[in-house]
């Protein structure tokens, strides 16, 4: 669950099929398109909300992050050293928690999210509407069965889209999260290993500098 927020499962976990009687075929396919609509404006509204609390908190980690700077860098001009060192403190823990929590990154990720549903859900609604005019206007190819098999696969295949744009949001989501500032702070604490010379040759110690390598003497040739 992220820190301050609602958890990733519980406005996008996946919802029943609805099930029906298929003997009025016209009145099903739009049961099943409000369907389709009603969860892409949840998952789209899901992402709205959750970006709310993520900017507010980064704006202010944001502005604490700028005071502290502009204040550690003034005080010492004005002859007060040693309350310069704690506002930069503040500025960098300000700074630290914003990366480290993903605030900023995940308000960005929430509104290009909403914002890539809203512009799929747009182009639905088109596609939806096009074959409600086919509809009305009558089939010019094929019969009834193929129109509610295109139908259905226009709903199909908006919805396998919207899964993998929130599939790709939350790939991102677990990727930052594990190369968060955390690791990295670990990775730095751990001793390097030591570099090796690749044009050295095994088993032999280092030339002091200013010095010619000996060439191997070659064997004189054994006479036949």
């Amino acid at each position: 669950m992220q820190p301050g927020g609602p958890s990733r499962g519980d406005d996008l976990a996946g919802r029943p099929f609805p099930l029906g009687d298929w003997g009025e075929p016209a009145q099903r396919l739009d049961e099943l398109y409000r369907w389709v609509e009603t969860n892409a404006l949840r998952t789209a509204e899901w992402y709205l909300s959750d970006r709310v609390w993520k900017r507010r908190c980064a704006r202010a980690l944001r502005i604490g992050t700028a005071l502290g700077a502009v204040t550690g860098a003034a005080l010492p001009l004005l002859g007060w050293w040693k309350w310069g060192y704690p506002a930069l403190l503040v500025a960098a823990a300000c700074l630290l928690c914003d990366r480290y929590f993903g605030l900023t990154s995940g308000w960005m990720r929430d509104v290009a999210t909403a914002q890539a549903v809203q512009r799929r859900l747009q182009a639905l609604q088109f596609d939806w509407a096009s074959e409600s005019v086919r509809e009305v206007l009558g089939p010019a190819e094929g019969t009834a069965s193929e129109a509610a098999e295109r139908c259905l696969g226009v709903l199909r295949r908006f919805s396998e889209d919207v899964t993998e744009l929130v599939r790709a949001e939350t790939a991102d989501w677990m990727v930052e999260f594990r190369s968060g500032p955390a690791p990295l702070a670990m990775q730095s604490t751990l001793p390097s290993p030591a570099r090796t010379d690749s044009t050295a040759a095994p088993g032999r110690f280092p030339l002091p500098p200013g010095t010619r390598p000996n060439m191997p003497r070659q064997r004189p040739p054994e006479p036949r």
